[in-house]
């Protein structure tokens, strides 16, 4: 993907995801099938006949929901069931251009703190603004070049 592309895709990614990441959904503590479910005064019996399941199957998702351990394909045929969407989606709590800016940010930091105390120790220490200088240099090559190593761990 060439750099315009992955431009143009971030600002549609962001501008499809801002909505939800405004919206700071929380999950009701019983997980939302069940909040759903009880909320149609449905019975785990009946959604169970509408899901095709052994009626001991429904409080299992359920359970699996809140704890983490249910698969999309369950929760979509159950959302199903019940006349529901299942949506999924990754929302980033800041706008992508942001966490790349961070990412780029700290990097440069990194790499920085390490040159620059490589060079005192070798009293070839750079003046302030140069560190800036590079910082900033080293920030714009990474949001307008090549990422590669972006995200490496060191």
């Amino acid at each position: 993907m060439s750099i315009m592309q992955a431009l143009l895709a971030r600002k549609s990614l962001d501008k499809r995801l801002a909505p939800l990441r405004e919206m700071q959904m929380i999950a009701p503590p019983r997980g939302w099938a069940r909040a759903i479910r009880e909320a149609l005064g449905m019975t785990t019996r009946q959604l169970a006949a509408r899901m095709g399941v052994s009626p001991s199957r429904v409080p299992a998702i359920e359970k699996a929901e809140t704890i983490g351990a249910v698969t999309l394909k369950t929760l979509r045929e159950t959302a199903e069931a019940m006349g529901c969407t299942l949506v999924y989606a990754f929302v980033p709590a800041k706008p992508l251009d942001v966490i790349l800016e961070d990412q780029a940010k700290g990097r440069a930091q990194e790499e920085l703190s390490r040159l620059d105390h490589t060079m005192r120790l070798e009293n070839q220490a750079l003046t302030k603004s140069d560190l800036e200088d590079q910082r900033r240099r080293m920030i714009d090559d990474w949001l307008s070049g090549t990422r590669r190593g972006l995200w490496d761990r060191e």
